[in-house]
């Protein structure tokens, strides 16, 4: 690891820890959303996707493309920013993929089967495993939602890490 300056480990610091707490809140909202909203509108589909139709119905799109745009934009910066120490930057690629990995299951799962609950509840037309299909989404998001939350604790010991560094 080369000589790193007072001023590269104070801008690898600040955008760690707000691409942490930038990851800790979206855990906040996903879990916010896990707990409170999911249960409602899987309770007794399709009675229950009433929460996502008429002009004032649920629509959570624009806030978690916002929500995840910001986050992996300081997730970026935070890479560029502790590229040169050797161990962080290891350790938040191996975090990025993950991260990476379970956005692409939320992109090739979650995403299409909201969109296919939303319409339901709008056209009122739907198949018989409906309430299977709105349990499977339920179960399996406990498990996207322990994922990114195990993975924003993995920044943790990254930030201790720097902070030690800049200390030293």
């Amino acid at each position: 690891m080369e000589q790193l300056t007072s001023s590269y480990l104070t801008r690898a610091e600040i955008w760690l820890f707000v691409t942490t707490l930038a990851y800790f809140m979206m855990n906040g909202a996903q879990l916010f959303e896990t707990v409170v909203i999911v249960p409602k509108w899987t309770a007794s589909p399709p009675e229950s996707l009433a929460m996502f139709s008429g002009k004032y119905g649920l629509d959570f799109k624009l806030f978690w493309i916002i929500t995840h745009s910001l986050h992996e934009i300081t997730f970026l910066l935070a890479l560029i920013y502790c590229w040169k120490i050797d161990p962080v930057r290891n350790w938040l690629l191996i975090l990025l993929v993950l991260h990476i990995a379970v956005r692409v299951w939320t992109l090739a799962y979650f995403a299409p089967n909201i969109i296919d609950f939303q319409k339901i509840a709008q056209s009122g037309t739907f198949d018989n495993d409906l309430l299977s299909r709105t349990k499977l989404w339920q179960t399996l998001n406990y498990l996207r939602v322990g994922i990114f939350i195990a993975l924003s604790f993995g920044l943790i010991p990254l930030c201790i890490n720097v902070m030690n560094l800049r200390s030293n």
